[in-house]
């Protein structure tokens, strides 16, 4: 099984394990590289992302704990940073300011005002319905189309290395209000591959839907990982994991997957660079 794990939250933003937790949790489970990605700060009151005051001391305590554990495991610091145009911080500059490692770029919330962004993730599908009928008149296709087209832009105009969860949305669609058949979908979602091809960018295979019983696949979804494979997409197994438990949940599931759909490898980022690994 995969040992290492680039798509961890702590108690900085909305993980329930404090850093050090998760590091002695990567240990004893045997993991040789671990990456901390706590949600970038945004501007306005949240529950979810790091707050402003505490960014250096996030950044100071994943270097302590890189130090203190060097001889044990490689600790590497990251943020996954949610793009909302027009209103969050430059990727590449938060990086350089910040010494970040490498960055996950997401979309959580659909909009460029702070007053009307839809947030589809969560643990509440009542939340995604609202936004849904609120800034979209409960059109799916109009709400779908602004989240993929929000990736789009993000990819076309920051600087970061893995593509997250980028077909989340379908996550409290749970199949009411289209299906991942639909051709309309399959055109949005293939828009976005081909941009993520063309930036070279790769592409996290997300397990925590699965073991969170919040969707019954991965992000992204099985049938799309053969059309990667034939794009020649890399790829990266993450857990997107909250608590120090969750490190390496449905990483054999994902392997396997990776596996049917003709993949050898995924990349790693160890010692300061990415690398492709055997599965």
């Amino acid at each position: 099984m995969q040992k290492f794990n680039l798509h961890t939250h702590s108690i900085f933003s909305d993980g329930k394990s404090t850093p050090e937790e998760v590091v002695v949790e990567a240990i004893n489970q045997g993991m040789e590289v671990l990456g901390f990605s706590d949600h970038s700060p945004v501007p306005f009151e949240n529950t979810f992302a790091i707050k402003n005051g505490e960014v250096d001391n996030y950044i100071s305590t994943i270097k302590s704990l890189k130090e203190k554990y060097k001889d044990e495991i490689e600790i590497y610091c990251s943020m996954e940073m949610d793009f909302i145009p027009g209103i969050v911080n430059n990727f590449k500059e938060t990086k350089e300011t910040l010494g970040l490692d490498y960055l996950i770029g997401s979309v959580h919330l659909v909009g460029n005002d702070i007053d009307r962004l839809w947030f589809i993730d969560g643990s509440k599908y009542e939340t995604y319905d609202e936004g849904l009928f609120s800034y979209f008149d409960g059109d799916i296709k109009k709400g779908v189309r602004a989240f993929f087209h929000q990736y789009n832009e993000m990819i076309e105009t920051e600087e970061f290395d893995i593509v997250g969860h980028f077909d989340k949305i379908k996550m409290h669609n749970r199949g009411r209000y289209f299906s991942e058949e639909d051709k309309w979908y399959r055109d949005y979602l293939m828009e976005t591959l081909t941009l993520i091809k063309e930036k070279s960018l790769i592409v996290e295979v997300n397990t925590r839907g699965i073991y969170k019983k919040r969707s019954d696949d991965f992000y992204p979804s099985t049938w799309i990982l053969p059309v990667m494979k034939e794009m020649d997409i890399p790829v990266v197994i993450s857990s997107d994991s909250h608590k120090a438990e969750e490190l390496t949940l449905c990483f054999n599931e994902a392997e396997e997957a990776l596996r049917t759909a003709g993949y050898k490898e995924t990349v790693c980022f160890r010692s300061g660079e990415f690398r492709y690994v055997s599965l």
